[in-house]
């Protein structure tokens, strides 16, 4: 194999694998977190009664 056809077939896996990390990223930027909606912090209100 030639020097010329290994560093095409180098740049084409490189450029494959970079193809492919950027959809992976993508899909897990994508992806929604599990975790409640709850306020961490609440503030009693004054028409509120004890």
């Amino acid at each position: 194999m030639s020097r010329l056809t290994a560093a095409a077939l180098t740049a084409v896996a490189a450029a494959a694998l970079a193809v492919a990390a950027a959809f992976g990223v993508v899909a897990l930027l994508g992806a929604t977190p599990e975790q409640p909606n709850t306020p961490l912090i609440t503030y009693e209100q004054a028409d509120q009664g004890s």
